[in-house]
């Protein structure tokens, strides 16, 4: 492949159309494969405080004051009110054996109202009308009332407050709700949550505090739930593929600190937070349970990841200890898809979801051949997998088992298991791997995948590009219709990372862009969408050849529809690529509708969150087959397509984002 080539003048370009031969491509109507309704999904782990202060609700950060073994208690966050006097403090009665340093305020002065204010995270997006819940825990003598306000971080205007009746006492800790509507919409995120109460009616002249929380409203209205915006931003890329808990973080820093499920269950007093492994503490708030309840109102497919007792610092767990890691994938599947009147299942029931999930995949560790190679890929490939093959599919036959590597990664995975392929590269390393899978039998996932280096830049050390960018959405198009090609055998690929908080970030790569108050969808959350849109029941063959026009043909049995996917990557001085397409069994004067994405003049060009300026354009239009039944049209360089033939009612269009 060769760098990307920016066009130059029309008439050149005119020019050089004219002089490229039509692709002729026939569709066989027979002889094709039944998919696995190839899916178009994501990976979720906290990093670039994507959970925490991104898709998880919760606006308050720091909000317990929580503690790890890498991450001390701070006051990140927190700030005085009028003269109070903040500290943290251990109690000899913590508010749970959990969560065990809380911030006691004191009022220096006798009068007046003191308290304390949380910036949130980077911010809060306030709105009129908008209903907030909120909560927070109090130990100590005070008569009088709260009041819990959002204030802007500028003007110390009060967009809205509430008071709330103290039943606060010495004796124990007692948690005070509150809801709280504010009646004007700020003009930015620059704002704060403060809560305040009376300095002359505090007993001993301080009050301790704990798990201070407020949340807007929720992605359908889940209490504990996800941020409304971002969770419609995926929803409308149309996912059916969700990986979780996410990649690093199942592994976490050290087998002392791995992500234990059994921690994120339950009330939030009794989850202790997690020693993230992206620079950050955190809360446990956005857990299993969280995770699967989303799941279900997305609509997607779980594959489940379990700790297979490797992390990411090295350590091993040797063979006579590993047993207690199995019987945790096992609790963890139980708590799933386990019966009511099981263990684990009777859990699930009393949090509040009595039918068991549905789950198909689960996939063992992650990036095993990455993390403490060789020894830790040696010891996953001699002992480690092979007992959670066994156990698992022992005690459930049915679930497809997924290794944390694939055959690609020299490992000749034991059937009928599965493997997971990673893949993060130049877009010209994507095209080049538009034939990967073609001979592979074993199934596999394509667990995390993105274009983040510029073609020719300096490798996997080098910085990423900020932003996903047109050519490397392109070049993702064409490895994507690559493995829906072969989606008899692959099940599905998840981007990853998808989401990054503006203000705080680790990886730059991500589908998704986010501040308090705003979310921009990159250039690739367009292509996975258009593909994501139009799902294939069955390939079908097809005659000619690839490059610079990649795609794949098929049907969707369930709308009667034909179908089409193709990207353009590279064309010959840039010009447009003529497609004579026929479909076996199509009359003349059969409709379809067309749908190209094409990008900005420069292939580097972004949607960049700083402008919102969305340079991806979108043409669609109904074509219908000639006499011979075949439909003609063109497809510009470095552009994305599809054409479907299905009836209008059955397209997929996410109306709202074109």
């Amino acid at each position: 492949m060769v760098l990307f080539k920016l066009p130059t003048l029309v008439g050149t370009l005119a020019c050089a159309a004219s002089l490229v031969a039509a692709i002729d491509i026939s569709v066989s109507s027979t002889g094709g494969n039944a998919t696995n309704g190839h899916q178009y999904g994501f990976l979720h782990e906290d990093i670039n405080n994507s959970g925490d202060g991104g898709l998880y609700a919760e606006l308050i950060r720091n909000r317990a004051f929580q503690i790890s073994e890498r991450y001390p208690a701070t006051l990140d966050g927190w700030h005085s009110v009028d003269g109070a006097k903040l500290l943290l403090k251990n109690l000899s009665e913590p508010l749970s054996d959990v969560l065990i340093t809380s911030l006691n305020v004191a009022a220096t002065n006798k009068q007046g109202q003191v308290g304390f204010r949380n910036d949130g995270y980077w911010g809060i997006n306030v709105k009129a009308r908008q209903k907030y819940t909120g909560s927070f825990w109090v130990k100590g003598n005070y008569s009088g009332k709260f009041t819990a306000s959002l204030q802007s971080n500028i003007t110390g205007e009060t967009f809205g407050s509430v008071k709330v009746k103290s039943r606060a006492t010495s004796d124990e800790w007692v948690e005070h709700d509150f809801e709280l509507t504010p009646s004007k919409n700020a003009p930015n995120a620059n704002n704060t949550f403060a809560i305040t109460f009376d300095a002359s009616s505090v007993g001993n002249g301080s009050l301790d505090f704990n798990l201070i929380s407020l949340f807007p409203p929720t992605y359908k209205g889940r209490k504990n739930g996800m941020r409304v915006d971002i969770a419609e931003a995926l929803e409308g890329f149309h996912p059916t593929l969700f990986r979780i808990p996410g990649g690093n973080m199942l592994e976490g820093l050290t087998n002392r600190t791995w992500w234990d499920w059994k921690n994120t269950l339950g009330p939030l007093k009794d989850r202790p937070g997690f020693t993230g492994v992206w620079g950050y503490q955190q809360t446990n708030g956005l857990g299993l349970y969280e995770y699967l309840q989303f799941a279900e109102d997305l609509g997607t497919t779980v594959v489940l990841a379990v700790y297979d007792g490797l992390s990411l610092n090295g350590d091993i767990t040797p063979e006579d200890q590993l047993q207690k890691f199995i019987d945790g994938a096992l609790d963890q599947i139980e708590f799933v898809r386990g019966p009511v009147d099981s263990k684990w299942g009777s859990v699930r029931a009393e949090l509040g979801h009595p039918e068991p999930w549905k789950l198909e995949y689960v996939e063992v560790g992650n990036e095993d051949w990455l993390s403490g190679a060789p020894e830790g890929w040696d010891t996953f490939k001699e002992y480690r997998f092979p007992k959670f093959l066994s156990a698992i599919n022992e005690a459930y036959p049915d679930i497809q088992v997924i290794s944390s590597g694939s055959n690609y990664d020299g490992y000749n995975i034991p059937k009928p298991a599965g493997g997971d392929y990673h893949v993060y590269a130049e877009p010209d390393t994507l095209v080049s791997e538009f034939n990967k899978f073609d001979n592979i039998t074993t199934p596999h996932i394509v667990g995390e995948m993105a274009a983040i280096h510029p073609n020719g830049g300096t490798g996997w050390d080098g910085p990423q590009q900020p932003f996903p960018w047109w050519g490397g959405a392109v070049g993702e198009a064409v490895s994507l219709i690559g493995y829906e090609r072969n989606s008899d055998r692959i099940i599905g690929a998840a981007y990853a990372p998808i989401i990054r908080n503006m203000n705080r970030w680790q990886w730059a790569i991500t589908m998704i862009q986010f501040t308090a108050d705003t979310v921009t969808r990159s250039t690739s959350w367009y292509v996975w969408e258009l593909f994501a849109a139009h799902t294939l029941t069955d390939t079908l063959p097809a005659t000619s050849d690839f490059d610079p026009l990649y795609y794949v043909a098929g049907k969707n049995a369930n709308t009667g529809g034909y179908i089409f996917k193709a990207a353009v990557y590279n064309s010959t001085d840039g010009a447009d690529v003529p497609v004579k397409l026929s479909f076996e069994g199509i009359k003349a004067g059969t409709t379809g509708e067309l749908t190209i994405l094409t990008g900005p003049e420069n292939p580097y060009g972004i949607n960049s969150p700083y402008t919102g300026v969305n340079v991806v354009k979108t043409s669609k239009t109904t074509i219908k087959s000639d006499k011979k039944g075949t439909f003609q049209f063109a497809l510009p360089n470095l552009s994305v397509a599809v054409l479907d033939t299905s009836p209008p009612k059955y397209r997929r269009w996410n109306r709202a984002v074109e």
